[in-house]
Formats: structure tokens, C-alpha cells, sequence
């Protein structure tokens, strides 16, 4: 990733120091899949788990601990620059509040990117709380319509990125999202120690490997 995307030594110190590696979504993959996927990255190729993350470091909004998600969107807006830095190099902003008009009804999305690398659409939709079911079947929505109206011939299909404030990695397992064009990570509006980090990748790599034994029991 360091000389994919042309890293400096300090910026590479920055990422360590950050542990950007652990909170990747190919982290929690089994160990031959993260060397195989990390062997195809280029400075033009890379898949969507090495590009975004399980957790996002988002202390430089300013905010407390009580606050709306409309606050939370805005204070992002107002410090854009900082967001696209913590969400990693390749991602372009498009729009703020996108509408999307179905059957009569506006439905609202926060954030669409673009990333270069991935060639597809970034939806982002930001959440207070743990992540519940039905977020998945309105970010479907979203990804179904920009597919059909907004993605250009030669693009990929766009990928949603659902933003909550506190983790259920179970249920994010369970439903299968990061294997799907949908991603769901915590988002942290302080640094926690490199222990939070370190316990919360133990934790989903152990879920990872039990719903991987279930599933291949089930298929036996």
C-alpha cells in the first residue's frame, strides 16, 4: 500500500500509528485471502476491503458526546477535507444530501463520493447508534438507483458505506453486508487507545471464523 499510493515515511509512520492495517476490512479475512488480494493492489488496482476500513477516526470534528446526525453531517461538511484524508487517498466528494425520487417520494442520502481506484460510487450514510437491519435495505435502495441512473458505462457498481457511531460486529456478520456492495464501520469522534482497536479486531476475526465453520457445516 506504501508504494501504491506513494507514502512518505512519515505517512506511513502516521498510518501505524493509527493502525490503519487493523481497521481495513481485509484485516478479518482468513490469512491466504489477505496475501492474495494485498498481491493484486497497484497504484491504479485495489479491491474494496483494502480501500476502506471497520473504523473511522473522525476526533478532528470537534464534537461532544451528545450530538445530532444532522450536527454530525454538518461539522463533516465543514471539515471535508479531514474526512476525505481518514477515508484515504482516491476518494473525489460529488454531493451532499443526494435526492432520490421513487414512486413520488425524495429519500435523502448524506454523502456520495467517487473513488478513482475502485471506478464506482461511494454512498455514504451516517447513523447514531449500533447498526440496525433495516439500514440495509434502504442503502439497497439507494445503490439499485444510482446503478440504474447515475453509474457511467465504464465505471463499477456503486458500493454503500454505512457510518454508525457504535459497533454490532454480530449483526454486520450475520446479514453478510461486507461480503455484498454494502460495508458497515464505526465511526469515532475520539482516539481510543491501540488496545480498542486490537480487542475489536480479535473480536471480529473470531466471528468471521465462526460463521465461516456454520456456513460450511450447513453446506456438508
Amino acid at each position: 500500500m506504501s508504494i501504491a499510493e506513494h507514502w512518505s515515511v512519515r505517512q506511513l509512520r502516521e498510518k501505524q500509528d493509527r493502525m490503519t492495517y487493523e481497521r481495513s476490512l481485509i484485516a478479518v479475512k482468513p490469512e491466504d485471502k489477505i496475501v492474495k488480494t494485498l498481491e493484486k493492489v497497484t497504484p491504479t488496482y485495489m479491491e474494496s476491503d483494502v480501500v476502506l476500513r471497520n473504523s473511522y477516526i473522525l476526533d478532528f470534528l470537534g464534537l461532544n458526546n451528545y450530538y445530532s446526525e444532522k450536527e454530525l453531517e454538518d461539522a463533516i461538511a465543514k471539515q471535508l477535507e479531514s474526512f476525505i484524508l481518514e477515508l484515504g487517498q482516491g476518494f473525489a466528494f460529488l454531493e451532499r444530501q443526494k435526492r432520490f425520487t421513487i414512486d413520488g417520494t425524495d429519500y435523502y442520502l448524506d454523502l456520495l463520493f467517487y473513488h478513482r481506484k475502485l471506478k464506482c460510487l461511494v454512498a455514504i450514510d451516517l447513523k447514531l447508534g449500533k447498526f440496525k437491519p433495516e439500514y440495509k435495505g434502504q442503502m439497497e435502495l439507494y445503490l439499485k438507483y444510482m446503478q440504474k441512473y447515475d453509474m457511467q458505462p465504464d465505471e463499477n457498481p456503486p458500493i454503500g458505506l454505512l457510518l454508525c457511531s457504535e459497533g454490532n460486529t454480530e449483526h454486520i456478520e450475520l446479514m453478510m453486508l461486507n461480503e455484498d456492495h454494502i460495508k458497515v464501520a464505526q465511526y469515532l469522534t475520539c482516539l481510543p487507545d491501540k488496545q480498542w482497536f486490537i480487542e475489536k479486531l480479535n473480536r471480529s476475526i473470531l466471528i468471521a471464523k465462526e460463521h465461516s465453520r456454520t456456513s460450511t457445516t450447513n453446506k456438508s
